[in-house]
């Protein structure tokens, strides 16, 4: 069964292979199975479209709430790692209360999150709230697939997955474009209001169709410990790396003390977790040289990837001209040819070697980002469509194949573990790459505007035709010289968006030799489903 990509611009929920369906409860029949199999997928399609559908009101809400572009992005960095968290959790969980409660109340929780993001009126509250949506959508994907396949017989769980799969797959097409109409035509808070009735919907089908078939319950021990240290360093972390560019990195007391405490707790999260009987992540598993290699590459490339579609409609907005609604119509096509393409991907992993395939993703996106970094502030829709349409065929051969290789050799007990463990990177390496691309955007941007800015003197002939030609239209001097400022920022801040797409295709291409250092498959775990 082939994985569902995933969206441009968020960071999407994880999820680990699905549990075996639950005894004791036979399939579903006629019209309780057809709600059901929609109520679930509509929760999902809730999840994905929520994180793709943010992405292109960035610049609307740090205009609203009256902070800077870059700090915008906080909103996308604090769902990832929130979602990054609960992920570990996920299985303790379930086993605590049972696959129907917890799903269910993760969708409630997920609607009350929503309202509250759309009722901030500062960063800091959307910050909050993001960071409790995030929370509590961690256990909604796994959950929906496993309720999935208990509804379905054994023979038709492939179908019923490919069904679910595609409500992953065409929400990554419908966010950026839902999510323009709306920023445009209504205001960003509709952007989670629209949340609540689908919401509610699923969460009320569900408990009326699956209260009955709960998964046993029972109480374990859980790694608290383990889990205050992923939260301080993995939090930590992400705070330094958001902030780092406003308070001037090391230069800062707050940024060197938040350094030291992610570098501390991350050491000290080690050494718990490795002497654990239950620890909250099993660290073991990288001992495993396919583990190791796989979720290195999957995090590097998927961290590369998501910095990269969050930066895209940035600089649209800001620096192009777009609007949202045109920012999301040229990053939403990224959907198109992974639908096509990873249903033909996901039939034929198990019969050529992933290393392959992944080679094949690798390749993909680097040639989709080398003809990125070809752009100028002349280029059209049709010169920055078509990278993003290609870039469709790179997820496609990217998530099924690379954790194909994962979990290869892992044993069937520690597959669940496995999975939620390289999600969560995953997961952290995305909203890591986002705080990582959009400071050196930053940088690199201001060093070009000082070496354009160095010509404009006097006595340089065309900055001098330049002010002649504005001062004729009848603009002032202070008019004339912002308006040859906002010119030079357009340029400087498009230069440094190619610098940083090339830079991501060169690290695609150094990946290809690292997933050749995976050992070729002998049998192993199917893969399942994957994140999106």
């Amino acid at each position: 069964m082939s994985e569902a990509t995933a969206e441009p611009g968020a960071a999407p929920a994880a999820q680990a292979p699905t549990p075996a369906k639950p005894a004791g409860h036979p399939p579903l029949t006629g019209s309780d199975l057809a709600l059901g199999t929609v109520a679930l997928s509509l929760a999902t399609f809730m999840n994905v479209l929520d994180s793709s559908i943010a992405n292109v009101s960035l610049p609307a809400i740090a205009g609203n709430l009256g902070v800077s572009p870059t700090q915008g992005t906080w909103v996308i960095t604090s769902f990832g790692v929130a979602n990054a968290i609960s992920v570990p959790l996920t299985g303790w969980l379930t086993q605590r209360f049972g696959a129907v409660r917890l799903f269910t109340l993760s969708v409630l929780l997920f609607v009350l999150a929503s309202w509250l993001c759309g009722l901030a009126t500062s960063l800091e509250m959307l910050i909050g709230f993001r960071v409790l949506q995030g929370l509590v959508a961690g256990p909604m994907i796994p959950l929906s697939q496993t309720l999935l396949l208990s509804s379905y017989p054994p023979a038709k769980a492939g179908m019923a997955l490919a069904m679910w799969a595609m409500t992953t797959l065409v929400a990554p097409v419908t966010g950026p474009l839902l999510g323009g109409w709306i920023t445009d035509n209504m205001s960003w808070p509709w952007i989670f209001y629209i949340n609540i009735p689908v919401g509610l919907g699923a969460a009320l089908v569900t408990w009326r169709i699956y209260r009955t078939r709960d998964t046993p319950t029972s109480k374990l021990p859980i790694d608290t410990v383990g889990l205050a240290l992923l939260v301080l360093w993995v939090g930590a972390l992400q705070i330094m790396l958001d902030k780092g560019k406003e308070l001037d990195w090391f230069e800062s007391s707050q940024i060197v003390i938040l350094g030291l405490v992610a570098l501390v707790g991350f050491v000290v999260f080690l050494i718990w977790e490795l002497t654990q009987d239950h620890p909250v992540v099993d660290l073991r598993l990288f001992a495993s040289r396919n583990f190791a290699v796989g979720v290195a590459t999957l995090s590097i490339g998927y961290g590369l990837f998501f910095g990269n579609v969050v930066l895209l409609p940035l600089w649209l907005q800001q620096f192009m001209g777009y609007t949202a609604s045109a920012a999301g119509m040229a990053v939403a096509p990224v959907g198109l040819l992974a639908i096509l393409l990873s249903p033909l991907v996901g039939k034929n992993v198990s019969k050529v070697d992933p290393r392959r395939l992944a080679t094949v993703a690798f390749a993909f996106f680097a040639l989709v980002l080398w003809m990125r970094s070809g752009f100028t502030v002349q280029a059209d829709f049709a010169t920055i469509m078509v990278p993003t349409i290609l870039q469709g065929a790179a997820l496609a051969f990217f998530f099924i194949p690379l954790s194909a290789i994962t979990l290869n050799g892992i044993s069937p007990d520690r597959i669940p573990s496995a999975s939620g463990l390289s999600n969560f990177v995953r997961i952290t390496a995305g909203a890591m790459g986002t705080s990582t691309v959009t400071t050196i955007w930053d940088n690199r941007a201001q060093m070009h505007h000082l070496h354009m800015a160095e010509h404009v003197t006097r006595t340089d002939g065309p900055a001098v035709e330049t002010f002649q030609s504005l001062s004729n239209l009848g603009m002032g001097f202070e008019q004339a010289a912002a308006q040859i400022t906002r010119l030079i920022d357009q340029q400087a801040f498009t230069r440094a968006a190619d610098d940083v797409f090339l830079a991501s295709a060169f690290l695609f291409l150094l990946m290809i030799p690292l997933v050749w250092m995976a050992r070729p498959r002998k049998g192993g775990a199917a893969v399942d489903s994957g994140a999106h």
